[in-house]
């Protein structure tokens, strides 16, 4: 099968890897010439253009460029392509895209591998990224049976666990585990710099271990995404921010009026409900 890829990043990059090795023939349009030549050296795609005319032997397209861009790149695409070509996304925001370019072709759905690292870039890419990974399909009520099919059978074969859900509802579930992470893990980096101590700061820079390394993570990646995360799943990240404003006022709450015992409650509670988000 000829599989397109619109933008050669770490999730282009990863999934031109995997798809490949089956034996697809991989097309990668990126806006830099550079990023061609590197995704054609590492064996990511076997063309690579800026052209986005490269698409249109595509039978299915990836669009995987950043979410901002998801739905001006595809506006532009449209003159390449067949009436037939299945095109999805891989953006980790799906209401306004789907609301966006189901109008203007029949055969998208609109998807969200729920994979990556802090990385990103053609060299960022790596095989199997997706193995084991949940990737959310969002089709509607108009999307046709046979893009859905298409797509669902390409996923199945990177090794991902696909689910299924409408594209509000993936918004609101993302805004809990992916995108509010983010938001918390930013913000504990900038707590941490405002000590004002400079002796203190240096000790705790150089006393950050596991625990530092595993919450400030997501907080400390890819700035472009999570101002698209942000933007483009505003309403619900609100509504999430609040909440966890209101948890941590709880706690607060609680250590100021010494409380020792409900605090044990509360952290009991979270620890048995933890199992249920990672497995």
């Amino acid at each position: 099968m000829n599989i397109g890829i619109l933008g050669l990043g770490l999730i282009g990059g990863s999934l031109g890897f995997d798809l490949r090795s089956q034996g697809h023939h991989l097309l990668g349009v990126s806006r830099r010439e550079a990023t061609c030549q590197k995704a054609v050296t590492l064996g990511c795609v076997d063309k690579a253009s800026v052209d986005l005319s490269l698409l249109a032997a595509a039978e299915v397209v990836f669009i995987c460029t950043p979410l901002a861009l998801i739905v001006p790149q595809f506006a532009q695409l449209i003159a390449h392509l067949s009436v037939n070509t299945v095109v999805t996304d891989v953006g980790s925001a799906k209401e306004q895209i789907v609301k966006d370019i189901s109008p203007l072709w029949d055969n998208f759905i609109g998807g969200h591998p729920m994979a990556g690292t802090t990385d990103s870039g053609i060299e960022a890419a790596q095989r199997d990224l997706f193995v084991n990974k949940p990737y959310v399909l969002t089709p509607i009520t108009t999307t046709p049976t046979s893009a859905i099919m298409a797509v669902e059978e390409i996923v199945r074969s990177l090794g991902a666990n696909i689910h299924y859900c409408q594209p509000e509802q993936h918004d609101r579930a993302v805004s809990w585990i992916s995108h509010l992470p983010v938001m918390v893990s930013s913000s504990l980096i900038a707590a941490c710099l405002s000590e004002t101590d400079p002796d203190v700061l240096q000790l705790a820079q150089k006393f950050a271990s596991s625990g530092f390394r595993d919450t400030s993570r997501v907080g400390g990646g890819n700035p472009e995404l999570g101002v698209m995360m942000a933007r483009y799943n505003r309403q619900a990240l609100l509504r999430s921010l609040q909440q966890y404003r209101h948890n941590l006022d709880e706690l607060t709450n609680l250590i100021e009026q010494e409380n020792w015992a409900v605090l044990e409650e509360k952290f009991k509670s979270r620890q048995q409900a933890r199992p249920n988000f990672v497995k």
